[in-house]
């Protein structure tokens, strides 16, 4: 599954899945710094139960990894993401 990196202007980014110029799902955040705030995770509803919320997530973890940034969650479905998995404690804020 392809993610694609878009520039929303502002310090604003997403990471959207997009079919036909149908966006499928997104995770948005703003970059202060060295910091991601990821303000809200997108699935549309024919594709929701199906795991790219959390592919997702995995995926803005991975650019915070390779960026060494640090993610502080306020979108609540990533904010519950990060408390049920030890898997993003390098990550937290």
């Amino acid at each position: 599954m392809e993610f694609k990196l878009i520039e929303l202007g502002q310090e604003e980014f997403a990471f959207r899945n997009e079919d036909g110029g149908t966006v499928n799902g997104e995770i948005t955040w703003t970059q202060m710094a060295d910091l991601m705030v990821v303000e809200h995770t997108y699935v549309k509803e024919e594709m929701r139960n199906q795991g790219l919320a959390k592919k997702l997530v995995d995926r803005a973890a991975a650019y915070a990894r390779e960026n060494d940034y640090k993610i502080e969650p306020v979108c609540s479905y990533v904010a519950a993401v990060f408390e049920r998995s030890d898997e993003y404690e390098d990550l937290k804020a």
